[in-house]
């Protein structure tokens, strides 16, 4: 009788299993995402900064929501090099766990006219650890889950961590609209916290079906032939600076959902949209993405993540002038019409993609650094993005021409960043990363096993 020799292959499910940890994950960090622009843009700015100028109160409300981006590149470091260290799991159950606690510590912060300005500086200090675990949190749920997904379909599965993210908002919106619907004394009282607080459920949820997630096969292949890096960080500029930059270039269209679900709330209370129905409409909008966001991941698998992600760049450019000239009108059919072009559409294509296409640049011992550092040095753009709409927006019928200039130069420098890009969709997942990863892994079977701590850089 032949004997047989078992390998340690993941079993079928568990792309499946890996999909729906980085659903719930990112489905956290946009709960918290949205629920915390919603109330920058409406609460935090009456509550939290001193009453006066209006427009200096709201321009201070969108500074904190931007510190948080600040601390993201700091997370991606930190976190990126513990994730390529130890490995992807208990880096992503780190992350929930941050994630949940400062969310829930927001909820119970005092108001400005109880405590001064300690009430803006422990804003500013909880967003800034917000910031920090969302650092590492797409890159690591992308980096999970790319290397879980068999080749031919890594766009498809990979694609859920950002269904996770319409799930979040639409998740936070069930939770918030009926919020925004409270008289003002309520709403201003006790009502903004109530999603705060709510975010601990989908904590307990994401880090049991976490804990419960073997680590990636990929990793485990690294860490057993010693190829792990010492210093991933240094590894990623020395040999993957090129990478660094595409991807750090093509995540400033990350701006373009940060004018979508944040400014034009702010704006269309401006120009007299009721809250509850731009909420309604932003939040439909997202939730419709739920199915076209996987749609986007498949078809990048069948005509490439390139051509996928300049459809979707040319869309946005032109529809956000659309989507922001119909708040200006007041028309909320209008408004709902281009929300669903601009985001559920043509964002899409872009939104669906990304975590797979930028993880795919880098090879696997220094993946969840090179994506996490250079998404969140692009992902800087996308958190002031609302402030600087607001210094941006003049008054008038056409105030908001400006804004929508932004955005679409925003698109336009993504879109010229990805055509730098490596075409990754017909990569076998073990030779991601360029030339040079397949170069290396020859040299690797041409020497003795010791050789193998020079491994894959």
């Amino acid at each position: 009788m032949t004997s047989t020799t078992t390998t340690s292959s993941p079993p079928a499910m568990t792309p499946r299993r890996a999909a729906t940890a980085a659903l719930l994950g990112s489905a956290l960090e946009y709960y918290d995402f949205f629920v915390y622009g919603a109330a920058a843009a409406l609460v935090f700015n009456v509550l939290f900064f001193p009453s006066g100028d209006p427009a200096v109160a709201l321009i201070g409300s969108f500074a904190t929501f931007a510190g948080g981006y600040v601390a993201r590149p700091v997370g991606a470091v930190v976190m990126g090099h513990f994730g390529d260290r130890l490995g992807r799991k208990r880096v992503m159950l780190a992350t929930v766990v941050m994630m949940g606690v400062a969310s829930f510590a927001i909820g119970c912060l005092p108001t400005y006219d109880q405590v001064g300005v300690l009430t803006p500086a422990l804003l500013v200090v909880l967003r800034v650890v917000q910031g920090f675990s969302a650092g590492a949190e797409s890159a690591g749920a992308s980096t999970l889950t790319v290397e879980h997904s068999p080749a031919g379909r890594r766009g498809f599965f990979t694609s859920f961590v950002m269904v996770g993210y319409a799930v979040g908002c639409s998740l936070a919106t069930i939770v918030f609209l009926p919020v925004a619907l409270l008289p003002a004394e309520h709403l201003y009282g006790w009502g903004w916290r109530v999603p705060f607080w709510l975010s601990a459920v989908v904590v307990v949820i994401t880090y049991y079906v976490r804990s419960h997630l073997d680590e990636t096969p990929v990793f485990a292949e690294a860490k057993d032939v010693s190829a792990v890096r010492k210093l991933p960080l240094s590894d990623v500029f020395k040999h993957h600076w090129r990478s660094v930059l595409c991807v750090a270039g093509a995540s400033l269209m990350a701006a373009m959902q940060t004018l979508f679900a944040v400014f034009s709330l702010s704006y269309g209370a401006s120009v007299g949209v009721d809250r509850s129905a731009m909420l309604a409409v932003i939040s439909g909008a997202i939730a419709l993405s739920i199915f076209t966001l996987p749609a986007a991941g498949y078809l990048s698998d069948v005509i490439g993540r390139k051509r996928t992600m300049l459809i979707s760049s040319a869309g946005c450019a032109v529809t956000i002038f659309g989507y922001l000239w119909a708040i200006s009108t007041t028309d909320i059919l209008l408004i709902a019409v281009f929300a669903f072009i601009n985001m559920t559409l043509f964002f899409s294509c872009y939104n669906g993609v990304w975590t797979s296409f930028f993880a795919e640049q880098f090879p696997a011992p220094v993946r969840f650094t090179g994506m996490a550092v250079s998404n969140q040095l692009g992902n800087l753009l996308a958190g002031f993005a609302p402030m600087v709409a607001a210094i941006l927006l003049v008054p008038g019928p056409s105030g908001w021409l400006p804004v929508a200039i932004f955005g679409a130069v925003a698109a336009g420098i993504a879109a010229v960043a990805v055509t730098g890009m490596r075409e990754t969709s017909k990569t076998p997942t073990e030779l991601l990363g360029g030339p040079r990863v397949e170069a290396l892994r020859q040299h690797l079977n041409r020497t003795e096993p010791a050789d193998s701590t020079r491994a894959l850089t």
